[in-house]
C-alpha cells in the first residue's frame, strides 16, 4: 500500500464517520468540501458545482473565490458534466476552453455526480501543481463520490433549490 492509498482510505473513513448520522445534503457537502481541501496535499481549491436547469452552479466550496456559473460543455467542469466522465488535466493552460477563477491553478480534477442516472453536478479539485492528479486520484476521488451518493438524499438538496417564498 502506498502513502497515497492510506491518505486517500483515510479520508474515505472520516467520510463516512463524518456523514454517517447527518441527512442534511448541503451540510454533507459543506463538510466533504473541507476535509478533501484540508486533507489533500498541493491543492489550493476543493469543492462542488450543482446543476440547476442546463448549467452549473457553484456550491459549497474550500479556497479562493470562485466562478459562479459554468455552461455545459465549457471549461473542464462543464465537459466533465455534459460528457458524464472524470477529467485529468495535468496542465490546464493546455485544456482548450480553460476558465481560470484562479490563476495559480495549474491542473485540475473533475469528477461528475450522477444519482439514478440523472446528473447532480461535479466535485472539483484544482492544484498549484501541473500533473498533480493521477489514475489514482481519479479512482479515489470517484470513490470519494459515490460514498456520498450511497449517503446524501439529492432530491432534498434539489427541491430546496426549487422552492420558491
Amino acid at each position: 500500500m502506498t502513502v497515497k492509498d492510506f491518505d486517500y482510505q483515510t479520508l474515505h473513513q472520516v467520510l463516512q464517520s463524518l456523514i454517517r448520522d447527518e441527512p442534511d445534503a448541503l451540510a454533507n457537502l459543506s463538510n466533504s468540501a473541507a476535509l478533501l481541501y484540508h486533507g489533500m496535499d498541493e491543492i489550493n481549491w476543493a469543492g462542488f458545482y450543482l446543476l440547476r436547469e442546463d448549467e452549473l452552479v457553484l456550491g459549497p466550496f474550500q479556497g479562493k473565490l470562485a466562478c459562479t456559473r459554468i455552461a455545459l460543455g465549457r471549461g473542464v467542469c462543464g465537459t466533465a458534466a455534459q460528457n458524464r466522465e472524470a477529467i485529468v488535466v495535468q496542465d490546464v493552460h493546455e485544456f482548450p476552453g480553460h476558465i481560470a477563477c484562479d490563476e495559480a491553478s495549474a491542473s485540475e480534477i473533475v469528477i461528475p455526480i450522477i444519482s439514478d442516472g440523472g446528473l447532480i453536478g461535479v466535485l472539483d479539485v484544482d492544484s498549484p501543481v501541473k500533473g498533480r492528479f493521477s489514475e489514482t486520484d481519479r479512482q479515489y476521488l470517484q470513490g470519494f463520490v459515490d460514498i456520498l451518493s450511497a449517503h446524501i438524499r439529492w432530491e432534498d438538496l434539489i427541491q430546496r433549490s426549487c422552492q420558491r417564498g
